[in-house]
């Protein structure tokens, strides 16, 4: 017996406590971040917005995106954080899903998700063109850092603890990454 594809009515279908995604035409479920997730993304997006968003202390030309919802293709991706050069999106747009690719993203890693953000995900993430991903460890408290080349991505650095790094396409900045997990209880 074959299976229909799942459709955009699959994942409105969900109920509210879980992100839904669709990758490779299969339907994946996950429930909502848990709090260390949610505090490492959160201190992310802190850091990166002022000085890349907001021109605040940086060079400023980006947009950046808390959990939006990608449509690529026939894949519905929803990355923790992404962000596009303002050149190429200079506002968010009105829609539900957006079709353009950002220019960097970050997938929060979780036991749940870990190996549909690895394996299922990036593959996706590097045929659309996402020139740089990011994927943060708040377990484990390591960032890896990868850039497309070619059809694959080539990993750049891990970096890990109280490291301070200059991680590209944000080298400007000088991340602590102990911020993104210094309110995380043990």
């Amino acid at each position: 017996m074959t299976r229909k594809p799942p459709t955009y009515a699959d994942l409105e279908a969900l109920p509210p406590n879980q992100v839904g995604e669709i990758v490779d035409g299969e339907l994946y479920a996950s429930p909502r971040p848990a709090a260390r997730h949610a505090s490492s993304s959160m201190q992310l997006a802190t850091e990166l917005n002022n000085p890349f968003g907001r021109g605040r202390g940086g060079p400023g030309g980006w947009l950046f995106l808390f959990e939006p919802e990608l449509h690529l293709g026939k894949e519905v991706l929803v990355p923790d954080l992404a962000g596009w050069r303002r050149e190429r999106m200079p506002k968010v747009p009105d829609v539900v899903g957006i079709t353009m690719a950002p220019d960097w993203l970050c997938e929060v890693l979780s036991p749940s998700t870990s190996r549909l953000d690895r394996f299922r995900k990036l593959p996706v993430y590097a045929r659309e063109g996402v020139r740089h991903v990011w994927l943060v460890d708040p377990l484990q408290y390591t960032l890896e850092v990868f850039r497309l080349e070619g059809s694959h991505y080539l990993l750049v650095g891990t970096h890990q603890d109280a490291e301070t790094v200059h991680a590209e396409p944000f080298e400007a900045l000088a991340l602590e990454l102990r911020v993104l997990w210094e309110d995380i209880a043990e």
